[in-house]
């Protein structure tokens, strides 16, 4: 069941049930009432990633919180997509778009992953946390996807699952269509990675093709920036082999 985008949502991290009396944060109280100026009566969707998603109504508001009584719940909690977006972390603004965008487009779980070209080697947890929530708040989950400490590509690829699929964007690759490569992937357990600015060097691209459960795919003609290929390439392999096929 789709969700309802005519309603605001919000995370609250609290228990979810029937007539209870939820109290938000306050900067959502100020976002509540003075940006969106709700005003008593007024209807939200209210998620904390374990008991679905509950319509709400606004019961009284404050300077620093507004209380939220739950009426009914609008959709049965889902699990997270078995989807691992995997990325080599870039430089602020275009960190934050590329974790919005791949929530957006399905991935379950976010790794971010050490590479030789690698711009930011320490990511700001926080701030990318902040990302996700706001993005599955936006694209209308019920589960919150899991934000992973950084690790090496080393050990990335030693501690892979050897049955989940990893594909990787390979600009080096001889072809410009994706879609042959996928088109022999028969597992549906899958992750992606995607790479730093200045791609992947070439001890890396053979490692990562020495590897039996990597598939190598191309984007195209163009040289694409790293967060334009991640879209690209989540986009693919959903349409693909994905839960949009």
């Amino acid at each position: 069941m789709r969700a309802n985008y005519k309603l605001q949502r919000l995370f609250i991290d609290a228990p979810l049930v029937a007539d209870a009396m939820v109290e938000t944060s306050r900067e959502q109280a100020h976002y509540l009432t003075h940006v969106l100026r709700m005003g008593e009566g007024a209807e939200v969707l209210l998620f904390n990633g374990r008991d679905g998603e509950w319509l709400a109504e606004l019961a009284e508001a404050g300077r620093k919180a507004v209380r939220l009584r739950l009426t009914r719940q609008a959709r049965p909690q889902t699990p997270l997509p078995d989807l691992v977006y995997c990325f080599a972390p870039l430089k602020k603004g275009r960190l934050d778009y590329l974790v919005q965008k791949a929530v957006e487009m399905g991935a379950g779980r976010l790794q971010p992953v050490i590479t030789q070209h690698t711009q930011l080697a320490r990511p700001p947890m926080q701030r990318l946390a902040a990302n996700v929530m706001e993005a599955a708040e936006q694209c209308g989950i019920l589960a919150i996807p899991e934000l992973r400490e950084p690790v090496k590509l080393d050990r990335l690829l030693a501690e892979w699952e050897p049955e989940r699929r990893l594909i990787f964007c390979d600009e080096d690759a001889a072809t410009n269509n994706p879609m042959q490569a996928l088109s022999g992937v028969k597992e549906r357990r899958l992750g992606l990675l995607v790479g730093p600015e200045g791609g992947f060097s070439d001890a890396e691209r053979a490692q990562l093709r020495a590897r039996p459960f990597v598939t190598a795919i191309p984007l195209g003609p163009r040289i694409l920036r790293a967060d334009t290929a991640a879209v690209a390439a989540l986009a693919i392999i959903q349409a693909a082999i994905g839960d949009w096929s």
